[in-house]
């Protein structure tokens, strides 16, 4: 079997203490083994999908009759969109627990395969009563989906619309379920509306899992121009503002044709009390987000 590369500070004990609870019925050698396996899965899957995918199988490969290595390659194929895949890892460590936490994933990757209808079969399935929070709002997240993929759009804002949505308190899931609201909204066309809740999604959004930020500055009209060049991975990112060219800001040098401290005074016969005429107020034109090497 080919094994991958492990650095050598992953010693396995990163794990979750359930997943190393389920590993004791392994031997002690091969428990490790598949432990630091899981432990790259956990590391790489944000980042590298493809690297945490090939972690899981090795994990899968060592031991395919563990639950919790099964929804580990669940997982790694659903980020790889592997849902066919995914989907009959999520259905055999289901089995093999006999928990529904894993039943709102499962309905995404049926609306990955191109089965929408299927998908909000079991939003509608008894197993939903039994979620957590946390998964309710999950599952309600991949019914809306389902909804749009259907263009039932009217349909997915309605079930999008719950107490969790209109709640001031801000869960783990806050900033989703706004960001989703707010982007249906905007796929009818309801701008002003979409706008407040793209902003109440930034106001929940403490851990940067959404684009709302942007989705936000994009509606205000906020005007972004990456330039890059690609012979150069390490660049920097300057951000100039534009002016109008017939006004000055502070930062700006001085004209070289107007006077200097050391030039003669001005003649006596001019005021020496009158005021120049103030240059007009700079008008931001254009933010450009450019690259300097």
């Amino acid at each position: 079997m080919k094994r991958l590369p492990i650095p050598d500070e992953v010693t396995g004990d990163e794990i979750d203490k359930d997943v190393r609870q389920e590993l004791q019925s392994l031997p002690k050698t091969l428990a490790e083994d598949v432990a630091r396996n899981l432990v790259m899965v956990a590391r790489l899957i944000d980042e590298d999908p493809e690297g945490a995918y090939g972690y899981s199988r090795v994990a899968l490969r060592l031991a395919s009759r563990v639950a919790a290595v099964r929804e580990a390659a669940g997982f790694a194929a659903y980020a790889t969109q592997k849902y066919s895949e995914a989907l009959a890892e999520f259905r055999a460590a289901r089995r093999m627990t006999g928990n529904t936490e894993l039943w709102p994933v499962m309905a995404d990757c049926e609306r990955g395969l191109g089965r929408p209808e299927k998908a909000l079969d079991m939003a509608g399935a008894p197993e939903v009563q039994k979620l957590d929070k946390a998964g309710q709002v999950e599952m309600r997240l991949v019914a809306a989906g389902a909804r749009r993929d259907m263009d039932q759009l009217d349909a997915a804002i309605v079930t999008l619309q719950s107490p969790e949505l209109a709640s001031n308190s801000i869960q783990p899931w806050t900033a989703r379920l706004r960001y989703a609201y707010a982007d249906a909204l905007l796929a009818v066309g309801r701008e002003g509306e979409a706008r407040e809740w793209f902003a109440k999604a930034v106001e929940a959004d403490r851990d940067g899992s959404t684009d709302a930020s942007d989705r936000l500055a994009e509606l205000d009209g906020v005007e972004f121009v990456d330039a890059m060049d690609e012979d150069d991975a390490e660049t920097k990112t300057v951000v100039t503002v534009v002016v109008d060219e017939n006004t000055t800001t502070d930062d700006q040098p001085a004209d070289e044709s107007e006077p200097s401290d050391d030039d003669e005074p001005a003649a006596e016969d001019e005021p020496a009390d009158e005021e120049a005429p103030k240059a007009d107020e700079p008008k931001i034109v254009q933010i450009k987000d450019t690259t300097e090497d």
